[in-house]
């Protein structure tokens, strides 16, 4: 899988650079702080987002202006010329109608756009995102004295070839990786852009504020949010999520900022999001685990047998991706199996899909899954035989019906 980079000009003239991969309904992501087109294709840190979303998509991700491989002399940085930069990319693929994919501070730039285009959006993606830049959150003396001195170092320090400076910013987008991702993320600060233009967008980043947008968007829209993110703090996404009309909201347990691979989070960013987008698949190396990761689920051959009506089929999906939904879903800790809300409410839905669409009883009969409702707390784990209480049971059949 290779990606295609070409160049587009904004409204006011700035270079943008932009790359496509993939094939499938277009997926565009908004530009956001520290990018760099080839370095993140290769980066452990964000390859596997771009190598994952791509299996589904025509994927589009652009350098905003000040970064990567757009242009690096600009003197306009502000919120309206990063909305800009994103329409230009859009008009010079032609793009009509697409789903978008707002990251951190690429999230209130694809509200932003959306309201502005709203028939040119199928789906609105926010992760890790706030509708309120850092002056606009009410901060503390002491939160803005420590802004301050996070500027004086990135600007002492950002392009010195010694990444302790850089060090700080990586601790707090990533705090869980490992020596490796690390390493490449420090180094993403210094090829991504000169100390002056990230300090100018990490300026002019705080001023926006789209709250008052956020009512007004009229498409589908999914905010995940990780629970102990450092860098945009929970209540932020729960806030976008709230304000915003029937949007879905999920929790993810975790403290980066950006996902990482072989964190729990990442199999359950991926499995929401592809549900949401309507790309589902029972193909085991889209799931985010390895083949042999997978459990074994359905008929021998692997596929799915011949079934009547939608929603037997629509039974079997669920039960043949059950498991691999779960694993990054609950935690065990001795002598508890601790659900959160959203977890079972899926289980509890999945229940009854799955109760209406195999409705003909055929061969042996086996317990596969359970779900503990809302008000049930940490259901206790006895001695075997596995009686979890209080649960319900969901009943499938072996020998899948013809």
């Amino acid at each position: 899988m290779e990606q295609q980079i070409r160049f587009t000009t904004s409204p006011d003239g700035v270079s943008i650079c932009y790359a496509t991969v993939g094939e499938g309904p277009p997926l565009v992501k908004a530009g956001n702080w520290l990018s760099h087109l080839e370095f993140d294709w290769r980066s452990p840190v964000w390859r596997h987002w771009w190598e994952e979303l791509a299996k589904d998509h025509l994927l589009v991700r652009y350098d905003q202006r000040g970064f990567g491989l757009s242009d690096w002399s600009v003197e306009d940085m502000s919120f309206d010329a990063r909305v800009g930069d994103l329409e230009a990319v859009v008009d010079a693929l032609g793009l009509e109608r697409f789903a978008l994919l707002g990251i951190s501070g690429g999230g209130p730039v694809a509200v932003e756009y959306e309201v502005r285009h709203p028939d040119r959006i199928t789906h609105l993606v926010l992760y890790g995102a706030s509708a309120r830049g850092r002056a606009k959150r009410g901060r503390s003396p002491q939160e803005v004295e420590e802004e301050e001195a996070l500027l004086t170092l990135m600007r002492i320090g950002w392009g010195r070839d010694n990444p302790a400076y850089r060090q700080i910013f990586t601790a707090q987008f990533i705090p869980e990786a490992g020596s490796e991702q690390m390493q490449w993320f420090n180094e993403l600060q210094r090829v991504s852009a000169k100390a002056e233009n990230a300090v100018n967008w990490r300026v002019e980043g705080s001023k926006y504020d789209v709250m008052d947008r956020l009512p007004q968007v009229t498409v589908p829209t999914l905010v995940l949010h990780a629970r102990n993110d450092a860098v945009i703090s929970f209540g932020e996404g729960r806030r976008m999520a709230a304000a915003i009309p029937n949007a879905h909201f999920v929790p993810l347990e975790g403290k980066n900022h950006i996902l990482l691979e072989d964190e729990p989070a990442w199999p359950q960013f991926l499995s929401e999001v592809r549900r949401f987008l309507g790309t589902e698949t029972n193909d085991p190396t889209a799931s985010g685990l390895s083949m042999a990761e997978q459990p074994a689920t359905g008929p021998a051959s692997g596929e799915a047998p011949a079934m009547d009506g939608d929603e037997a089929q629509v039974a079997y999906s669920l039960v043949a991706s059950m498991d691999s939904v779960s694993l990054s879903r609950f935690s065990v800790v001795p002598g508890y199996a601790k659900f959160d809300e959203g977890t079972r409410d899926l289980l509890k839905d999945a229940r009854q899909k799955i109760a209406e669409g195999l409705q003909q009883p055929g061969g042996k009969r086996e317990n596969h899954l359970f779900w503990a409702p809302p008000a049930a707390g940490k259901p206790t784990l006895p001695s075997k035989p596995w009686r979890p209480y209080p649960a319900a049971f969901i009943t499938t059949s072996s020998t899948w019906p013809s």
